[in-house]
């Protein structure tokens, strides 16, 4: 799962994203309300953590413009701004929740946590191709009814690929799925990880569209 922070503060801002990522997220980090535009213009976030107070461009104009562009990623506005009006402000203007400063990060990832069961639900959450089943919630992969054991990364890729079976997955989104800005990449890890995955779930489950990418294999 992939988080954008947009918090000027870098003293909270480097305490949030060590928290979050020993909780298992990958953490985008930015100082400024433009940084945060173009970052979601760039990378599909699973939920933004959002300051209202964002130099350039202030959180409040970073939500409109992320909900005028129809996105429904969740948005959690982090704020030291508590007045009940300020409350109902944030939450009409189109954010899912809205957690006041200080707070404790056990809370801010129980918060994370509930809005992401939300985008789950309300999305589909058992995806199918052929006999190749993948639970996203359980995180749980069956071929033909047995349990497939797949690493974080391997499910990572597969529920990538299995959300639209047919289009070509490039891989560029793979490592933008599975890592981190700044995080080392080893140059072919994305193909080692489709290798792995193709000796558990069948050689012919994942095809290589030469030079674009990679899509669901042809079913029979």
């Amino acid at each position: 799962m992939r988080i954008l922070l947009a918090e000027d503060d870098r003293s909270q801002a480097e305490s949030i994203q060590s928290w979050l990522e020993l909780d298992g997220y990958q953490v985008d980090w930015v100082e400024r309300g433009d940084y945060a535009l173009t970052a979601i213009e760039q990378h599909d976030y699973d939920c933004i953590l959002l300051d209202r107070g964002l130099p350039q461009l202030a959180g409040e104009k970073v939500l409109t413009t992320i909900r005028h562009k129809q996105k429904n990623v969740p948005v959690i506005f982090i704020t030291a701004r508590d007045s009940i009006h300020d409350r109902v402000e944030g939450l009409d203007l189109g954010a899912n929740d809205y957690l006041v400063k200080p707070f404790s990060l056990e809370e801010l990832s129980a918060r994370i946590r509930a809005q992401l069961r939300k985008q789950t639900l309300s999305q589909q959450s058992i995806l199918t191709w052929g006999d190749l089943q993948l639970d996203t919630q359980a995180k749980v992969v069956l071929s033909a009814g047995k349990t497939i054991d797949l690493t974080a990364k391997e499910f990572q890729i597969l529920r990538k690929l299995m959300v639209h079976p047919e289009h070509i997955i490039t891989r560029d989104q793979l490592e933008e799925a599975l890592y981190a800005w700044g995080e080392e990449i080893e140059s072919n890890a994305i193909e080692v990880f489709i290798y792995q995955l193709r000796k558990k779930i069948g050689s012919s489950s994942i095809k290589t569209i030469r030079g674009l990418g990679y899509r669901m294999g042809d079913l029979k």
